[in-house]
């Protein structure tokens, strides 16, 4: 199976863009729609995701947290200012890469759990503080009446519409981080996911690639949370909860770290599975969860995964276990 993905790569590609251009036609209810974009939206988030976790071998759970900073940029901006949707979404991504440098500086020469833990303690308390800055982002009330984007003269009004700004801004991520990927950065990156002390003797400024690669993946993260301001006219804190963080580094997980296909995989399945039980919406979680369970127990890399990858990373956390029994620090001194 995978030696047939790898021979027909360019025309596997082709025919997935194809069918997500045309698949608006073929779809004429409105909810059904709104969930597409939902899933777009998720995608963006867990590849964005996918290239902190899954390329440069560092451990984000505080996604959410950039995603909220995104998407508060992008309200506040949008209904003090009147600034447009195609402004904001670069302006939004740059704030949230702002953010993650203020705390990558500091915090990034740690490893493992420890960073984790610093993320999620970042992610919620940007949360706790677009929920108690009320003279700005009007605190547990959230940020209404966020005007509906313009293309030239033209509203942006209905879901279909919404569908393709969004499956452009998914396609253009993924064509640029390709990109990066096969580049001097991209090789940096994945040299310091496989060793940083061998990349660091090979003369590759880790802390340095490390920053960066941070503030790339949060860059969409803002970008997303901008989109989704303007898609949902409404903003608060209650949408990026810590469960927000852990249901995106949920679908990388599920589809595949260290893939450009595997958080596609995961952010779709992971996205329509609680639509298709919502008849018992008491039980959504349990089985979101089993989900979840069900894929580490079958595939551990995942399904779009790596199985070699996932060797690595875990033989990279044990070599971490043991050197922090030893006694060893867990702060390079880069």
């Amino acid at each position: 199976m995978r030696e047939f993905i790898q021979k027909n790569k360019k025309i596997l590609l082709i025919t997935l863009v194809v069918l997500a251009l045309i698949l608006p036609l073929f779809v004429n209810n409105s909810y059904y729609m709104r969930v597409l974009v939902n899933v777009l939206i998720y995608i963006l988030l867990a590849s964005s995701l996918n290239v902190i976790n899954g390329y440069s071998g560092q451990f984000n759970i505080g996604h959410a947290g950039f995603y909220c900073v995104g998407a508060y940029t992008a309200a506040i901006l949008a209904t003090r200012f009147g600034l447009s949707l195609w402004l904001l979404l670069p302006l939004s991504g740059l704030a949230a890469a702002l953010f993650s440098m203020f705390l990558g500086l500091p915090t990034l020469r740690l490893k493992g759990i420890f960073l984790a833990i610093t993320t999620l303690g970042f992610s919620e308390i940007i949360r706790l503080t677009v929920l108690n800055w009320t003279s700005l982002t009007r605190g547990p009330m959230g940020i209404p009446g966020i005007p509906f984007p313009k293309l030239f003269s033209y509203q942006i009004t209905n879901n279909t519409q919404f569908y393709y700004i969004i499956l452009f801004i998914v396609l253009l991520m993924l064509f640029i981080t390709k990109r990066i990927l096969n580049s001097r950065i991209g090789r940096a990156w994945i040299a310091i996911r496989e060793d940083e002390l061998a990349a660091r003797s090979m003369g590759v400024e880790t802390f340095k690639y490390k920053l960066l690669n941070f503030a790339y993946g949060t860059f969409w993260a803002g970008v997303a949370g901008c989109f989704y301001a303007f898609f949902t006219s409404y903003v608060s804190a209650d949408s990026f909860i810590l469960d927000e963080g852990f249901s995106i580094l949920g679908m990388v997980i599920v589809g595949g770290q260290g893939t450009l296909l595997g958080p596609v995989i995961g952010a779709t399945f992971l996205t329509i599975l609680p639509e298709l039980v919502r008849s018992i919406a008491e039980y959504r979680l349990v089985i979101f969860g089993a989900a979840i369970v069900i894929t580490m127990l079958v595939r551990p890399q995942g399904i779009a995964g790596s199985k070699m990858l996932s060797q690595k990373l875990g033989r990279s956390t044990k070599k971490k276990v043991t050197k922090n029994k030893g006694g060893d620090s867990n702060v390079s001194t880069s």
